[in-house]
């Protein structure tokens, strides 16, 4: 995905595994339990394609000990990182923690549930990494696709997680904590109904393999995702 002649970040892939009622229940209203499933895979097996494609290290962090065996499956080269208890912040900070603890320097998080990530956001992002401490990419809905740093995050814990106010807020923390950051580009996450118009828009050309079996899942299911 990058020249490899450039010092790469770790990309670390946090998740769910998906499962029925587990996740993405704002969808689940609208599309029913089942068909929420199958998106929540197609969705993930995007940020796969993202991860198995990184010239650096790479880890899975799933929600649960139970499914550490799951995420090895999956990527078998791919270090297995189980998040800890608490917030999404808290989380974070635990794996930031534990993986500069390891030896990693730059740390780069995704989601599993922003397939319109690109090879250009990604490089645009490593750019970044070399000028400023901290690099966002934010989330059209006003929280953030992308966070990576050369620095150890502050304390995220209190931040307005799933809130519109989250990109602005972290931002703000990140600053506070004397880092230099830089916000480059938006995309979007998938976390309403309404979001699934954009997947269309998005990778209508996009020519990789799991966005495309993405949007036939979305063509499949027909005028409930209209």
């Amino acid at each position: 995905m990058h020249d490899r002649s450039c010092p790469c970040p770790a990309l670390i892939l946090v998740c769910k595994r998906p499962a029925l009622g587990h996740g993405k229940q704002r969808l689940a209203a609208r599309l029913g339990a089942v068909a929420t499933l199958e998106m929540a895979e197609r969705l993930l097996d995007c940020a796969l394609e993202d991860l198995a494609q990184w010239p650096g290290a790479r880890v899975i962090a799933p929600d649960a000990a139970t499914h550490c065996s799951w995420a090895r499956e999956l990527l078998p080269d791919c270090l297995c990182l189980l998040q800890s208890a608490g917030n999404l912040g808290e989380r974070l900070n635990a794996l930031d923690r534990q993986l500069r603890a390891a030896g990693e320097r730059t740390l780069i998080f995704i989601g599993s549930d922003a397939p319109a990530l690109t090879e250009d956001d990604y490089r645009r992002v490593r750019s970044a990494l070399g000028e400023v401490d901290s690099v966002l990419l934010a989330a059209r809905d006003g929280g953030v696709v992308l966070m990576a740093s050369n620095r150890p995050w502050p304390d995220l814990a209190e931040l307005p997680w799933s809130t519109p106010q989250l990109g602005e807020s972290l931002a703000t923390a990140c600053r506070q904590a004397g880092h230099s950051l830089q916000v480059c580009g938006e995309s979007f996450d998938v976390d309403e109904p309404a979001d699934l118009a954009w997947i269309r828009r998005a990778l209508a050309d996009d020519p990789r393999p799991a966005r495309q079996r993405l949007l036939a899942t979305l063509a499949s299911l027909g005028e409930v995702c209209a």
